[in-house]
């Protein structure tokens, strides 16, 4: 199995699983991204059992170029935090 789990793994799992054609698991997929998205953006985002999706501020900062250590401004901007549910997180240790 690849490291990396794709958006084209995703859709091609689901339409295994479910017996839908790829087209509509796809559209499916993209459709649940951006619903997810669209409420990051009004707020965050808490799916029961799942896990929160919190849209963070990050302020400019002062960076620095480790070979050369010229400084330079890294600009603020927007990011996003996931931080799992407690029912995953004990599933989780119960496999490992």
């Amino acid at each position: 199995m690849d490291k990396n789990f794709k958006k084209e793994n995703l859709i091609k799992d689901l339409s295994l699983k479910t017996g839908y054609p790829k087209n509509f698991s796809k559209k499916l997929v993209n459709d649940l991204i951006d619903v997810i998205i669209n409420n990051i953006k009004l707020d965050n985002l808490n799916l029961k059992n799942i896990g929160t999706f919190k849209l963070i501020k990050k302020n400019q900062r002062v960076g620095r170029n480790p070979l050369t250590k010229e400084k330079f401004f890294i600009s603020s901007r927007k990011s996003l935090s996931f931080t799992v549910s407690n029912r995953i997180s004990k599933n989780l240790e119960k496999i490992i």
